[in-house]
């Protein structure tokens, strides 16, 4: 059985390999940022993880090919969307 982290990691793998042009970049960096907010990945024995990345609950960031990013700001943001989601398991 394949476990949906590596299946979400290997769709995320194979859409900036599609997007060729300056949004796979992008999309590769904050990719890294997040992973350096917070490396750690989640197991996922109860298969909570949607199959896909078309889930129904998210937020977006819209990022221009010519937007600086503030990559501290962002990281921040991660960090805290991660001790906002811990808590919440925790109750």
């Amino acid at each position: 059985m394949v476990v949906m982290e590596n299946s979400a990691s290997s769709m995320i793998d194979q859409r900036i390999r599609e997007l060729d042009d300056w949004r796979g970049s992008v999309l590769k960096r904050m990719r890294e940022l997040i992973h350096e907010a917070d490396p750690a990945s989640l197991k996922d024995p109860a298969q909570l993880f949607h199959s896909s990345l078309g889930g129904n609950t998210r937020r977006a960031i819209d990022i221009r090919e010519d937007d600086a990013i503030d990559e501290p700001a962002f990281k921040e943001l991660i960090r805290a969307a991660v001790a906002f989601n811990a808590a919440k398991r925790k109750k």
